[in-house]
Parts: structure tokens; sequence; C-alpha cells
């Protein structure tokens, strides 16, 4: 019942909030209207401290998108951790989680955002090791290092910021745009959003997040812990000089086109819609550095609902399939599980742009976008291949589990009855469809005119057709292709496992000081400073206090001895 009750109260009070704030984001979006908040919590002599909040409307929308989605993963983990004895701290975890995801949102203060970006990440941590296993402890190392080094250069630029007499920077930003030494800032946000939005070099720890429970991975993976990063950088939008947004623009497109193509080479069902989202987070930061923030803000929204509805699914797949995530024991799911099946199949298709869904709305604008602005080939070729790619991983993964054979382990009941699950997720279902028209009527209320020759306006459908028949030629590897694959497995370990990104962060970071360390260890403490430390002193003590017991022992004996030899001395003394 105490589960339950958790569960339930926390679903309502979140969907609440949620409508209320969707309300205002309207009522702020239509009258342009901002609320700047000062809230003084202390004031000792002329110091006050004072918690500053930024609500307008992008923050308002964002903040109840989140609410939206978090309640409706709180609803889902009713059932999907039904069993669990620690159900409760589950959910006080999420909700901590999704507390310092609203702190963050409505900062305008450095401070206050660090608070919200270190909550994510210690947050996140606790909910990366919650099976407790060894695979989980190291993915939870993993990311919550890779995510110190965002802290550290927030950190920093909030002691850099001590140059300019507060740290509200949404005060500064004209001024920052003008001043050299705040260009400084802009370089560490930029890093820190890197970080938190797992672009490269920092991307390994993403798809190693997926050790944690299926609803933290929708819930942190669609529209929290990672667009975190994305969200800083549209507040900070103004700092970013040409240089910077150059560097962003070529690190995010890579991003981008890295974790398309890793994804076609991955068997685990969550580690491919990791993959995907890293693919989409390349491609909001890719157009935010064109300067486009509302387009990055808007596909950031979209985004968020098809993922985690995506999540879902994989989620109801895997409990249903006794915890197998292997998309090669998957196949024929479409008669088992048709309803789950429809709307994993609703959200990939808003995933791969498909006309008039969520996703279509956001990621067609910013390839028109893309495609009239002034982008060398390279980027614009990584743009579109990468949205080839992400039609080929989708394509891949429908005919691998919901069509195809059937692979499973053992012929157990596959069903639909998890209603609790099923339930949440049509909601979002309806929300997957209908919100992107939605979001663009509201975000973009007038017109622009995209003007583009019939063959650019084209390109985007062409290179998804090509992408989904690609896909398809691709499942077909799974078995009659097997032993002819292998001639190929040094390029695709390559391309599978992120351009060798997790052996970099993890096994070149770590072996170095691990040898060091060992040689230290058996030179200094098991060597010359064991033998005239420690060790070496116990031993000359033990030595010594061994002597003096035996004297002390036989104490009588050794008198009598000395006694006798001393009698012979005199003896000798005499004769001589």
């Amino acid at each position: 019942m105490n589960m339950i009750s958790i569960c339930i109260i926390s679903f309502f009070m979140l969907l609440m909030i949620s409508v209320i704030l969707f309300l205002l984001s309207l009522n702020f979006l239509i009258l342009d209207f901002t609320v700047f908040i000062e809230w003084e919590l202390l004031s000792l002599n002329s110091n006050s401290i004072v918690m500053s909040m930024l609500l307008d409307w992008m923050s308002l929308m964002f903040m109840s998108f989140v609410l939206f989605i978090s309640s409706m993963v709180i609803f889902y983990s009713n059932q999907y951790m039904e069993g669990d004895l620690n159900i409760n701290r589950f959910i006080l975890l999420v909700l901590m989680f999704v507390f310092s995801m609203m702190l963050l949102i409505i900062s305008p203060n450095l401070i206050s955002i660090l608070l919200g970006w270190d909550g994510l990440g210690l947050v996140s941590y606790c909910l990366v090791i919650y099976y407790q296993n060894v695979k989980s402890y190291n993915a939870g190392m993993l990311t919550v290092l890779m995510n110190r080094v965002g802290d550290v250069m927030l950190l920093i630029a909030i002691s850099w910021m001590l140059n300019y007499g507060s740290w509200n920077y949404i005060f500064y930003m004209d001024f920052m745009k003008m001043d050299f030494y705040m260009q400084i800032i802009g370089l560490l946000v930029l890093v820190a959003a890197m970080t938190k939005s797992a672009q490269i070099p920092f991307s390994s720890w993403l798809p190693a997040a997926m050790a944690a429970p299926t609803p933290v991975s929708a819930l942190v993976h669609s529209s929290t812990l990672v667009t975190a990063g994305v969200y800083l950088l549209i507040r900070f939008n103004m700092i970013l000089n040409e240089n910077l947004c150059l560097f962003l623009l070529l690190i995010s497109t890579l991003t981008m086109f890295m974790a398309g193509l890793g994804a076609n080479f991955e068997f685990d069902l969550k580690k491919i819609i990791a993959l995907s989202t890293l693919s989409q987070l390349g491609l909001m930061m890719s157009i935010l550095s064109m300067g486009n923030y509302k387009l990055a803000f808007f596909h950031l929204l979209t985004h968020a609902l098809f993922k985690a509805l995506l999540f879902m699914c994989a989620g109801a797949i895997i409990h249903n399939l006794k915890d197998t995530q292997d998309i090669r024991f998957m196949g024929n799911l479409m008669v088992h599980m048709p309803l789950t099946c429809i709307c994993m199949n609703i959200s990939n298709l808003a995933l791969c742009g498909m006309p008039f869904l969520a996703g279509f709305y956001s990621k067609d604008l910013i390839l028109e976008v893309v495609s009239m602005d002034f982008v060398n080939i390279f980027i614009f070729l990584l743009f579109f291949i990468s949205t080839g790619l992400t039609v080929c991983y989708s394509f891949r993964l429908c005919y691998y589990s919901i069509t195809g054979d059937f692979n499973f382990y053992s012929l157990h009941s596959l069903n639909d009855e998890g209603w609790i699950m099923l339930k949440s997720m049509l909601l979002m279902l309806m929300f997957v469809i209908f919100s992107g028209s939605m979001l663009m009527w509201l975000i973009f209320p007038t017109p622009v005119m995209i003007c583009l020759p019939l063959e650019l306006k084209m390109l985007a459908l062409f290179v998804s057709l090509i992408g989904a028949w690609l896909g398809y030629e691709m499942a077909k590897f799974s078995l009659s292709w097997v032993s002819n694959s292998l001639k190929f497995y040094s390029y695709s370990y390559f391309f599978g496992i992120m351009w060798f990104m997790p052996n970099i962060s993890t096994f070149s970071m770590n072996y170095v000081p691990l040898v060091l360390s060992f040689n230290f260890y058996k030179s200094f403490d098991q060597g010359w400073n064991e033998y005239f430390g420690g060790q070496g002193m116990y031993k000359s003590l033990k030595n010594n206090s061994l002597l003096i017991q035996f004297l002390q022992n036989n104490n009588m004996k050794i008198y009598l001895i000395l006694i006798i030899l001393w009698v012979i001395i005199l003896f000798l003394i005499l004769l001589v």
C-alpha cells in the first residue's frame, strides 16, 4: 500500500504542477513577459544571500515538459519496479533528480546553476548504481567522473566571475559579447555543456549509464541530465563568439555522425536508444552553434517526448522478455505485444522524422535551415548522412525486434498485460503525435520563408528512404551474413565501440597511474621503505625485546653462570 501511495501521490502532484506551468508558459509567451524573482534567504550585517529565479516562457515550458515526463515515468515505475524492496528510495531519488533539474532551469545565477548541476550529477550516480553489481559500479564511476570535469569548469567560471561584481550572468550578457576576458567564461561554459551533453571526447559515459533501471533511462536520457548542457548553452547563447561556435559545430556534427554509425553496430536494445540520444544531442548542439537557439529548444522538447516513449517501450519489452536486452533474441513481437509495438513504431518514426509526427517538425526544419545556411560541404554532408543513419538504425531495430524471426531463449508467455505501463505509454503517445505541430505554432508564431530548390527540399526525404533500405539490408546480417561479416570484424569493432572512446576514457586514463602506483608499491612499500621503515623497525625491536625477555626470564641461571665465569677468571688471574 505504501509503495502505491508514494508513486500515485508523486504522479498526481507532478502532473498537476506540469499542467499549471504549461498554461503559465503560454500566458508568458503570448504577453512576451518575463519575471525575475530575488528572494533574500539570509541577511547578515551588510551581506545578503539572495536566491534569484528567472521565469520566462522558455524555462516554464521546459519545466512543464520535464515534470510531465517524470510523472509518466513514476507512474510507469509503479509496475516496472514491482517487487523491488527499495521502491520508495527509488521514487525519492527520481524526485530529487527532478528537483535538481528544476533548480538548474530557473537559475539566472551561476551558483544556483552549480547546485542543480551537481545535484544532477550526484543523483544520477546513485541511480546508475541502483542495481548493485560490478558493471553498474563501473558505469556509475565513469558517469560521475566525466561529469565532474563539467562541474570543475563551472567552478572556474564562478571564480572568474568574481571580477565582475555578481554571479547573475544574465546581467552581463551584452557586456560578455564584447569583452575578451568574458569569452573565457564562454569557453568554460561550453566545455561544461559538452561534458553533460556527452559530446566528443566525453561521449563514452552516455551508453555506459544504461546500467540504470529503464524508467531512469527514460527520464535521464530524454529531458533531464543530458539536455542540461544544451539548455545551459541556450541560456548562454549570447556569449558564444564565432570561434567557439565553429568549434562547437564541428564537435557536435562529428558526435552526431559517430553516434549514428555506432548505433548500427550495437545489439543492446537500450544502448541503441542511448546512442540515438547522443546523435540527437549532436543535432541540437550543431543548430545551436549556428545561432538558432529557438530551433534547438524546439527539438529539445519534441525529442524529450518521443525518446521517453521509446525508452518506456524498450522497458516494457525487456520486462516481458525476462530481462533480455539483446535484440538478436527478440523477433516477431508484433504478434505478442501489439500495443507496445505500436507505441515503439510511432516513436521510432518520430525519431526518423516521419512527416507530421513530433520529430518531423523540428528535424526537417533544422535540416532546411542548414541547407539555407552558409556551411561548408563537410558539415552539410555530415548532417544529411547522420539523418540517414538515424533512419537506418531505427529500421534495423524494428526489423530485428518487431518483425523478423522468433528468436527467444524459451517459449514463455508474452503479453501486453502491463496495464499501468501501457496507460503511461499511450498518454505519451498522444503527445508524440500532436506536440510537434502544437509547439511549432507556439514557438514560431511568425512565419519564416524557406526558399530551397526542389533537390534540396527533397534531400532529407531521399536520405531517409535510403537509410530505411540500408536498415532493412543490415537486418539480414543476423543469420546468413554472420560468417561473411567476420572478415570486417576490426571495422565493426572500431565503429561499434564509438571510435575507441570508452577505451581512451577508461583504460588510457587508468593505465599509466595504475602501473606507476604498482611500481611505487613494489619498490617503496614492499621494498626499501619496508626494510628500513615499519617492518625493519618492528623486526629489530622484536629481536631486542626477545633478548631482554630471555635475560629477564632466566636471570638466576645467568647470574650463577656469570659468577662461575667471574670465579674462573679470578683463578686464572691468581695463577698467572
